[in-house]
């Protein structure tokens, strides 16, 4: 982490010291039970709990100063050291820009450069940002966010994880309305910037899908000339924000896209569903293989926004090559596959949902399955807005042509899937609607047969992750259900 004492904190954040101005953290939570000897703590308000409320837990495990909105006390009548400011998320995004500034500056210093790469788009954020965070790591020391630490606290807590001598800082942006992403962009100040694609998640918050593709190009417009913006050919959408940039743009295509000098040549799956192709880099002499260890061919698109990402960072196309073929999925639940001793096949890809994420799943539920009998549990996909239903139903009528063997699906707000999947023809025990994660554990524990695949799929707090965590475990020791498994 930049080193910042009080007074430097109170002076960014424009905070009333009340504090030794000496006190210098080493590290920064804004969740008290990760304080440790020298913590900066952030007392956040949050929408479940109010940080202030953890201010003495946190100086209990060590906090030596609070950035917080209010002062506090401890039992004797003293306030807590602290910086207080009119709002601790504002302030720990004034802090991370400094920290920015710091390293950059510290970097020139001494004739080298920091580079800062934002991602961004409706899906895949968080496996390219693993990906590209990977093959950089071989280069100098990189710093990417934990899991998908990618909003106005996510993002600043991702940055204090970096100190001078971080070579490379990869940020994944997310937004739920426009200026989301200016504000981390102008935050971080990117070289890079990387547009994947822009689905219908989060349509609803957004007011449609048109004002997703104005919050994602946000992050193309804030780019520098001197940057590189690396913009997904394949998505029209993603496309046209060509014209939104100053920036030297690098197109990349795992369709054939005339303009990309990015592609995937003689891309295909393997038995085991992992993408292959041959990756075309602009000045290499020849292309280099990929053989990836994830699963599905939808990650092509993500293994080449990394490799496009990597390239407009100055590493070589065999390295580059090298690394994704090495890589494996590096955050849970996305495709996460696991071979139970019995023979069956679980694919945990519930982390998070839209319809373009759902409808690839299942292609390659319905690819990895030939001869298998193949299983969907489905849940919600969440802030569809008023195309919820449209969509739901569109993925029901899917799973029953691409003749997935058994449906599930699971809660309420997902029960237009199996309407739609029951009028398309899948009727008996072929489609089954369950109220809650505990009546699907239920079914899926006493019907399960060696050699099955099951897939889970849903949005993130639809919990169905944690139903394919049990289901992942061998027969006879799978865990009573826990909270997570309530979330239905």
């Amino acid at each position: 982490m930049i080193a910042f004492t009080a007074a430097e904190i109170a002076e960014i954040t424009a905070g009333r010291l009340d504090a030794d101005p000496g006190i210098t953290p080493l590290s920064v939570v804004t969740d008290s039970r990760e304080a440790s000897p020298g913590t900066l703590y952030v007392a956040k308000p949050g929408e479940f709990a109010d940080g202030h409320d953890f201010v003495a837990a946190a100086f209990s495990q060590g906090a030596v100063l609070g950035l917080a909105e209010r002062p506090v006390t401890g039992p004797d009548g003293v306030g807590y050291p602290a910086v207080i400011v009119k709002d601790a998320v504002l302030a720990m995004g004034a802090l991370a820009a400094e920290a920015v500034r710091r390293m950059r500056a510290a970097k020139a210093a001494s004739g080298e450069i920091l580079t800062v790469i934002g991602i961004t788009g409706s899906a895949g954020k968080t496996t390219t940002k693993d990906l590209l965070a990977g093959i950089l790591a071989t280069h100098g020391a990189t710093v990417a966010p934990q899991g998908s630490y990618n909003g106005e606290v996510g993002v600043p807590l991702t940055v204090f994880q970096a100190s001078a001598e971080t070579r490379y800082l990869v940020i994944e942006m997310g937004a739920t309305g426009i200026g989301h992403i200016r504000y981390l962009a102008d935050m971080v100040k990117p070289d890079i910037g990387v547009v994947l694609c822009v689905g219908t998640a989060h349509a609803g918050e957004f007011g449609g899908v048109e004002n997703i593709v104005l919050a994602k190009g946000e992050l193309v417009e804030a780019l520098a000339p001197t940057g590189t913006a690396i913009l997904n050919l394949d998505d029209d959408r993603v496309a046209g924000m060509r014209s939104r940039t100053g920036a030297a743009v690098l197109g990349f295509s795992a369709e054939g896209h005339p303009d990309a000098a990015v592609r995937a040549d003689n891309a295909d799956t393997n038995p085991a569903g992992n993408p292959e192709f041959d990756l075309v880099l602009p000045g290499a002499d020849a292309a280099v293989h990929v053989s990836s260890r994830l699963i599905g061919a939808h990650h092509t698109g993500n293994l080449l926004a990394a490799a496009a990402a990597a390239h407009a960072a100055g590493l070589p196309a065999s390295d580059i090559a090298a690394s994704l073929s090495t890589q494996s999925a590096a955050s849970r639940w996305r495709m996460e596959r696991t071979e139970r001793p019995d023979g069956v096949t679980v694919i945990n890809d519930a982390y998070n949902a839209n319809p373009e994420s759902m409808r690839a799943a299942l292609r390659t539920l319905a690819d990895l399955g030939r001869g298998r009998r193949t299983w969907a549990v489905l849940g919600a996909m969440l802030e569809l807005g008023p195309d919820s239903i449209r969509e739901h139903t569109a993925v029901g009528t899917q799973v029953v042509r691409l003749n997935i063997s058994r449906l599930v699906v699971v809660g309420q707000e997902a029960r237009a899937l199996y309407v739609s999947a029951v009028q398309e023809g899948s009727w008996g025990d072929e489609c089954v609607f369950a109220e809650t994660a505990e009546d699907a554990y239920t079914l899926l524990s006493a019907e399960l047969e060696p050699g099955d695949l099951v897939l889970f799929k849903s949005s993130n707090s639809v919990g169905l992750r944690h139903l394919g965590d049990r289901i992942a475990l061998p027969p006879h020791t799978m865990e009573p259900a826990d909270e997570g498994s309530k979330l239905l």
